[in-house]
């Protein structure tokens, strides 16, 4: 197998489990990009670009993994939660109920989303950190459980549940004093977190709850996003655990259920394979549990995870159409008709990825290229110093792990339309939201004269 071949061979690997390069549909073209049964270049001409595909056996597959992960390693009852912030749909929210999943909202919207799609009060969760009233509304009204931030927020619901005709629980949300080993913006444990309640803050929420009849029977942290090494959850786990104890002893209160949060990571580029196992970090999560509860004498929880976007990041791909290719002292420019507007993560945190084309992969590499979207900011730059072949206008582009947070945080920048989303799954190609058009940027703007 020659370099570029081999090149295009461990790409391939990011992209979802159905991804192969198909022989042309035409004479004179190369290998295509297939995904899910059906050819890329053929949804990018019904569709337009930028485009977003999500394959439904990829998804199917992490959920799967997960699920038989837990089911081999926790002998107590356990759930997986999917983390709405990474992408949210109805489709998405219909998809995760075929998996019995909890899903996870944030604010009024997301609670909104998954209502209307018909997920069932029990498996809806609501985090925030400062959840508004209309926020706290929304939840009493459509969720299962509520995941409290901070003490000012339990008083506030504290007259709201009494006043409530639906069964809600509550958990706490813990500060670990411990971050896992990811970007700074994504670390959510440590001591100055803006999450969540410190242990001493606990122990007066158990007792507050307790003396006013409110239905608490659960305990959360969450530590970072896009980690690859579980070692940091041990000593939160036993940071919790001891706090358990201690609140166990003092009021007689332990946790019904127990979720370490997740934020499992993925490989975004070649230089990042393999995978993280789901199977090692399902593991060590499920034993540390096990064992803390057996040495401090704890009833074992109802495990909870949240995956994020191990679930559905591998599951999507982005499709952009090259709109020019300029050479300036010292780079190889490939302006792609999206970028910050509709993935801003390499903005953001510096986020690396990959990409391959469309068609004829294995064209022998030139040297690296620099991928850059159309908006008014230097930082626009999806993908740097990227080796590919020579590339030329009007040539599709697929960017892949681009299911999580890309979607979720994308934004109307410079009047950027939102693109399509398809869901993909054995040859069948499904527009599970449209492309933005004008009138969607105009809808808001009440036009008056000024």
């Amino acid at each position: 197998m020659d370099a570029a071949a081999e090149l295009t061979r461990r790409r391939l690997q990011l992209f979802p489990i159905t991804a192969i390069y198909a022989p042309a549909d035409a004479p004179g073209r190369g290998a295509e990009l297939s995904i899910g049964g059906c050819r890329v270049r053929a949804l990018a001409q019904e569709y337009g670009t930028p485009l977003y595909c999500f394959d439904a056996a990829t998804l199917d597959a992490a959920a799967q993994a997960y699920r038989a992960a837990l089911a081999r390693h926790y002998p107590g009852e356990s759930a997986v939660t999917y983390a709405g912030k990474a992408y949210l749909s109805r489709a998405i929210a219909r998809w995760t109920q075929r998996h019995d999943f909890w899903l996870d909202c944030t604010g009024a919207g997301e609670i909104g989303i998954a209502a209307a799609a018909g997920v069932p009060r029990r498996r809806i969760l609501v985090h925030g950190v400062n959840k508004s009233a209309v926020d706290l509304e929304m939840a009493v009204q459509h969720a299962g459980v509520i995941v409290v931030d901070n003490l000012a927020e339990l008083h506030r619901l504290a007259p709201m549940l009494r006043a409530a005709t639906n069964n809600i629980a509550l958990w706490l949300r813990v500060r670990p004093g411990v971050a896992v080993d990811t970007h700074a913006y994504r670390q959510t444990g440590q001591e100055d977190s803006k999450f969540g309640v410190s242990p001493q803050e606990a122990m007066d929420a158990v007792r507050f709850c307790l003396d006013h009849g409110l239905p608490l029977n659960g305990l959360h942290f969450h530590q970072g996003s896009h980690f690859h090494d579980p070692a940091p959850i041990g000593p939160a786990l036993e940071t919790v655990l001891g706090l358990v104890a201690e609140i166990a002893s003092t009021t007689g209160w332990q946790p019904q259920s127990l979720s370490p949060g997740g934020g499992w990571g993925v490989a975004y580029h070649e230089d990042d394979l393999p995978q993280p196992d789901v199977e090692h970090y399902v593991q060590f999560v499920a034993q540390r549990v096990v064992e803390g509860c057996r040495q401090r004498g704890l009833k074992l929880p109802s495990l909870h995870l949240e995956p994020g976007r191990s679930l559905v990041a591998r599951g999507g791909v982005a499709v952009y159409t090259v709109g020019a290719v300029k050479q300036t002292a010292t780079r190889r420019w490939l302006f792609i008709d999206g970028g910050m507007a509709d993935n801003p993560r390499p903005a953001l945190y510096g986020a690396r990825y990959s990409a391959l084309p469309v068609s004829d992969p294995d064209r022998p590499t030139v040297g690296p290229v620099w991928i850059a979207g159309p908006y008014c900011e230097s930082g626009d730059v999806l993908i740097e110093a990227l080796p590919m072949p020579a590339i030329a206008a009007d040539e599709l582009l697929a960017v892949p792990v681009s299911g999580a947070y890309h979607l979720a945080m994308q934004s109307n920048y410079n009047g950027a339309r939102k693109p399509a989303v398809l869901w993909l799954d054995n040859g069948a190609a499904t527009l599970i939201q449209r492309r933005e058009t004008l009138a969607d940027l105009l809808a808001r703007d009440v036009g008056i004269d000024l």
